[in-house]
């Protein structure tokens, strides 16, 4: 059949199983959302293009599909460049279609023209520019294979307007491409089982990866059969149960004092799709100096790039769990376990907990009231340490948070993506004030989609992390991190339509919450916390378990 360019597009969407794309329209894709007027895929309307990518981000995250954005040519698409930015650092498949100037007006300085493909190219898995109406459907077909197989990563494919309005020979192609398994290192996998066995104070290293290959049940069988405990990245909560007696949670910069010690003391770090970020491995060589590392990821760039690795398994971390799991005798290691154990007890994380509202205490309690039926999203900053600190993740896709990037605005559009694609979990944005004012007007399209959303807003007035470094590391010397005062943020959320309320005691932030779970529509609570208040423990940068500030 014979239909318009803009038609193939929705077409081919429609072929990968997208029901949702967000976005927003402009000149440039006015032929893109008239075909779209027609169509059964649901469209939410961002208030601006970067808040279009973080809820295309969310909604990939939850689902394991790919997330979709649209955008038109010039500034909406240089608008997206954060949010495609975003996505890349933490791996995850969107798929990002910009409008452009007609073909013979490229290159001409023309209205709204930018070289999208160009500025994106540091920050995509790979992107297009459509320059021949009979190539647009395989394009769009290879941008979304591109983006979910392999490392996952987003593809942006820039579409000039005379594409989108020509006339095309259409085919709807039905056929599912089977994916081709790389072939894995048998003398590798030798040697990762001859480690794995003869070790006495084994870790497992637990990155995104393992969210990404679908790999948690493989995870756990793994880790209970050889009695090994896991530790997480931030990318990686969720993807061992927190309620297990055999994780560690969160490591790094300010995971618990445990889990640091555990990966310091061991003879073996066991790495599942992670990349060891600066974050995490701090100190050239001083993340477990007396240990050989294991490194598991299906992107062979990622094997021994920041930690020297002594063997490298490339490949689906999956089926590399498999192979491991068959070919290794249960092992008991209770004397390792005994004094993780001791650990444990000795350094469990803690805050005062008195009558004063303090964050800590706030992530419990939503964890508490919730029953465990959450999702939890953060913006950047405290409020993302704290939510990784005090909630015990105990699934998969219940985290969203800027890991890599560290993108303060990130929480709340990615927030809503994700209730979007989740409609079945309430999700929760805990977020800090400094974050939420750079893209609060998302809470427009909330109220105006009555996405269930919860935000909680731990307002300290300041820029909270950096105040704190500014505290431990530059004498005090607060220089512009405190915020102004006079913002009201729950009257501001009251503005978009959002319901807003504003507490700063324990029994009001209980009440609040309890209102806010039981009803169906977006809500904000804005909990006034001091603003000396520290995400502790802390391993400054560069640093080892020896360096922390506790």
């Amino acid at each position: 059949m014979i239909i318009k360019g803009s038609q193939v597009i929705i077409e081919v969407l429609k072929e990968m199983g997208v029901e949702t794309v967000f976005g927003i329209p402009g000149g440039a894709v006015i032929p893109l959302y008239d075909a779209l007027y027609d169509s059964d895929i649901n469209h939410i309307l961002a208030t601006h293009e970067q808040m279009a990518a973080h809820m295309a981000d969310g909604y990939a995250r939850v689902t394991g599909k790919v997330g979709v954005c649209f955008a038109t040519s010039g500034p909406g698409a240089t608008n997206l460049v954060t949010g495609i930015a975003n996505a890349y650092m933490d791996s995850i498949p969107i798929v990002a279609i910009t409008g452009q100037v007609p073909t013979n007006l490229i290159g001409k300085d023309s209205f709204q023209e930018v070289d999208i493909t160009g500025i994106t190219l540091p920050v995509t898995k790979h992107n297009f520019i459509v320059k021949s109406p009979d190539k647009l459907a395989d394009i769009i077909r290879e941008a979304f294979k591109i983006a979910s197989t392999g490392r996952p990563g987003p593809v942006l494919v820039d579409v000039p307007k005379d594409i989108q309005n020509a006339d095309i020979e259409f085919t709807r192609n039905e056929s599912k491409e089977q994916i081709k398994e790389n072939k894995i290192n048998n003398n590798e996998l030798d040697k990762a089982i001859k480690a794995i066995f003869e070790s006495k104070r084994p870790v497992i290293f637990a990155g995104g990866g393992v969210i990404w290959s679908e790999a948690s049940k493989e995870l756990k069988e793994f880790s209970e059969k050889l009695h090994i405990p896991v530790a997480s990245s931030l990318m990686g909560l969720g993807s061992f149960p927190e309620d297990n007696p055999l994780s560690l949670g969160l490591i790094g910069m300010h995971g618990s004092r445990y889990a640091n010690m555990a990966v310091y003391k061991s003879d073996l770090v066991i790495a599942i799709g992670s990349r060891f970020s600066d974050r995490v491995a701090g100190k050239a060589g001083g993340l477990a100096p007396g240990a050989k590392v294991i490194h598991i990821d299906i992107d062979p760039a990622e094997l021994g790039k920041n930690v020297k690795a002594d063997i490298q398994l490339n490949g689906d971390v999956k089926r590399i769990l498999n192979i491991l799991t068959k070919n290794l005798p249960e092992i008991t290691r209770e004397d390792w376990i005994e004094e993780l154990e001791d650990l444990k007890l000795k350094f469990k994380l803690q805050y005062k907990n008195d009558n004063v509202l303090r964050p800590q205490w706030i992530v419990e309690k939503i964890q508490e009231l919730s029953n465990n039926d959450l999702i939890i999203a953060t913006e950047v900053g405290q409020n993302q340490m704290w939510a990784a600190q005090f909630f015990r993740f105990l699934e998969p896709r219940t985290f969203v948070t800027s890991g890599g990037l560290g993108t303060m605005g990130f929480g709340l559009p990615a927030s809503i993506g994700a209730q979007v694609g989740r409609p079945d979990k309430r999700v929760v944005n805990i977020a800090g004030d400094g974050s939420l004012r750079m893209n609060i007007h998302s809470l427009e399209t909330a109220s105006v989609y009555n996405i269930p959303v919860i935000t909680v807003l731990l307002n300290n007035q300041s820029l909270g992390m950096v105040r704190q470094w500014q505290h431990l590391f530059n004498q005090k010397r607060f220089s512009q991190t405190d915020l102004n005062p006079n913002l009201e943020f729950a009257k501001l959320a009251t503005d978009f339509g959002v319901e807003g309320i504003k507490v700063r005691t324990k029994d009001d932030f209980e009440a609040a919450f309890k209102k806010a779970y039981s009803e169906n529509r977006p809500f904000m609570i804005e909990c006034i916390i001091d603003k000396d208040e520290m995400v502790l423990p802390f391993i400054p940068a560069g640093g080892t378990v020896e360096d922390t500030i506790i």
